[in-house]
């Protein structure tokens, strides 16, 4: 009996034995099947990757850079679908990379690229609200999605994901892998990197941002789309950004006055529209670059752009134009344009193009080309048609009688003059007050811009063909048809310009007879520093070239800068009148107060204004050193302080 019972229990732990190796081995099976099938779909998946160790090769898209000319002040950027500026790690501020690293990827620096808690935090989540809501994606994981695959979320895709996250992290340091991410990773408004957020967003270079403001930028990485500042759903973005405040200080990185100094802080954002600085002359720049660089190129190759324009001057320009322009509705003038040279290099250093390039037409119901007395966006200071320029025109007929012998002593007869008849009926011009004055020498003529004795110096002494020559040779483009279509009117404003041509040609009275054409880009770099363009003086088409004899337009110079030739006229005290400098300075008005202008120079500054209305709409009866002056004369008084002559 007691030896059945003991072969009983020798069976049954033998039974039990086979039992448990039976099941380990099928557990093995089961392992190597397992083990075996995901490395088979770990290859499968594989065979067709992008290599991650080509991703230093690999360039950013970046888009191409317009600044001022200093570089320190970005203008406009053009970009595709990115705009992108890349960065240094060590140019970003060590709380903006703490920020990122603890609400995107806490265990960053310590994981091998996927973090098996955040996965099973992740799953336990979705596996409750029965949909794959909750990600789990750590930096190197996003990295790797933005740069190589899509946002599909499938299984395959996750295999390739994690595959090629292994592969970077293996390659790569972790600080080498974020500064990647913080220059990849989107945030909204076609920014991406951090450098272009900040710029974006706050009009600043990311190492100069606050607090708060990376905080901005941290809450915009988990939905740049609906937390968009323009959106909304702004209150949730400052939520989050609170949010983000309070779990640095609950890390222990920022003390709680900081957090709540930071959670206080009012955030301004740059509204899209103002995303370009100085919009005619930017946009006269990046017609000049679209006409001879692809767009791709520009928008892919990050070129840096260093255009001629003075950040500080141009915002002044801005400033006097529009202020002056709200004191010329009381005149009928809706509009202005500013363009200020340097006439030794040709270089624009502000260009207003219109009072308010972001505004409104005025009226509101107005039709553009015909009853806009103010169209925002048209450039009048380059654009055709141009503007009658008035008596403006005038220094170009003396310096023609000036070239052919005579001087500024020189007389003619002021007096009422039939000069024939044009267009059907006689031409009889008449002075501005109306008097004549007999006997008056051409600087008095000039001086006082008396029209009777400046049709007689047209008509007698520089001739219309040769007057038309010079100030093509001074700049003047827009002359373009036969001297008979514009007649002895000419002297007069009678033919159309362009208020950079004018302020150009004037320059070349400042430089004793050099022309340099006017230039807007200094220089333009690819990526990498290395210069693709670049407009020295001296070189190319900016060697300066004489057009005017020296003794010519000096005299020009010394007959528009005598303030006692031309006060009885205009005063001894007008607005043309500098206490302690000299300036040259000349007037225009049409006949019919369409166009008020004035234009002024020294031997390194020149500036001019026109005042008027888009449809041609008749100003009151005011000349330009009434509408046009006092405005350029506070420009130029102040420009006077940075450019001395």
């Amino acid at each position: 009996m007691a030896k059945r019972k003991f072969s009983r229990q020798v069976f049954e732990k033998g039974r039990k034995t086979r039992w448990v190796i039976n099941a380990l081995k099928i557990f093995g099976l089961f392992v190597f099947f397992a083990i075996t099938g995901v490395f088979s779909l770990f290859i499968f998946y594989a065979k067709d990757l992008p290599r991650p160790e080509k991703f230093t090769d690999r360039p950013f898209v970046e888009s191409t850079k317009i600044y001022d000319r200093t570089g320190k002040v970005i203008l406009y950027e053009i970009y595709g679908e990115e705009k992108r500026k890349v960065v240094a790690l060590d140019t970003i501020p060590e709380r903006l990379k703490q920020m990122v690293i603890l609400t995107e990827d806490e265990n960053f620096y310590h994981h091998f690229g996927v973090d098996p808690k955040a996965i099973g935090r992740a799953i336990l989540v979705d596996l409750k609200m029965k949909e794959p809501a909750q990600g789990a994606s750590t930096i190197s994981q996003q990295l790797i999605r933005s740069s190589f695959l899509s946002l599909e979320k499938t299984p395959k895709r996750k295999i390739r994901e994690i595959i090629l996250t292994l592969e970077i992290e293996r390659r790569y340091s972790k600080d080498q892998i974020l500064e990647f991410y913080l220059n990849q990773v989107p945030f909204g408004s076609n920014a991406y990197g951090v450098e272009t957020a900040s710029q974006t967003f706050f009009q600043k270079p990311v190492k100069e941002i606050s607090l708060a403001e990376a905080a901005i930028l941290t809450a915009l990485i988990r939905s740049p789309s609906s937390l968009s500042p323009y959106g909304e759903r702004k209150d949730e973005l400052m939520n989050r950004k609170n949010f983000i405040l309070s779990k640095m200080e609950t890390a222990g990185i920022l003390t709680h006055e900081e957090t709540e100094a930071a959670k206080k802080e009012e955030i301004k954002f740059v509204l899209p529209y103002q995303l370009i600085k100085a919009p005619h002359f930017t946009l006269y720049v990046k017609k000049y670059l679209d006409e001879k660089y692809s767009q791709d190129y520009l928008r892919e190759k990050g070129l840096q752009v260093y255009t001629t324009l003075d950040w500080e001057l141009q915002q002044l320009a801005e400033k006097e134009i529009k202020e002056g322009t709200e004191v010329n509705k009381n005149y009928q003038a809706f509009n202005a344009a500013l363009t200020a040279i340097n006439p030794n290099s040709g270089e624009i250093l502000a260009m207003v193009g219109s009072k308010d390039f972001f505004a409104d037409p005025y009226p509101k119901d107005c039709v553009p080309g015909k009853t806009c007395f103010f169209e925002p966006e048209f450039n009048v200071a380059t654009s055709l048609p141009g503007r009658q320029p008035g008596s403006a025109f005038k220094p170009f007929v003396y310096a023609t009688a000036f070239k052919k012998g005579y001087n500024d002593k020189t007389v003619v007869i002021d007096e009422e003059t039939n000069f024939g008849y044009f267009g059907g009926k006689p031409y009889i011009p008449q002075n501005y007050d109306g008097f004549f004055r007999g006997p008056v020498t051409l600087r008095q003529a000039l001086g006082q811009s008396l029209n009777v004795p400046s049709v007689k110096v047209l008509r007698d002494l520089a001739g219309l063909e040769d007057s038309i020559t010079t100030a093509k040779e001074l700049g003047i483009t827009t002359l373009t048809r036969g001297p008979s279509w514009y007649g002895l009117s000419l002297v007069l404003g009678g033919g159309e310009v362009k208020l950079l041509d004018m302020v150009s040609s004037y320059g070349v009275f400042a430089t004793g007879g050099l022309r340099v054409p006017p230039v807007t880009i200094l220089k333009i770099t690819d990526r990498q520093g290395n210069i693709i363009e670049e407009n020295i003086l001296g070189e190319n088409k900016r060697i300066p070239k004489r057009v005017l004899d020296e003794k010519v337009a000096n005299l020009i110079t010394d007959i528009l800068s005598d303030n006692e030739a031309r006060a009885p006229i205009f005063g001894p005290r007008s607005p043309l009148f500098f206490e302690n400098f000299k300036v040259a300075t000349k007037t225009g008005t049409t006949e019919d107060y369409k166009d008020g202008w004035i234009i002024g120079y020294t031997s390194s500054f020149a500036a001019g204004v026109w005042v008027g209305n888009n449809n041609n709409a008749l100003m009151k009866k005011e000349p330009g050193v009434v509408v046009a002056a006092p405005m350029w004369h506070r420009f130029f008084e102040q420009a006077l302080s940075k450019y001395p002559p």
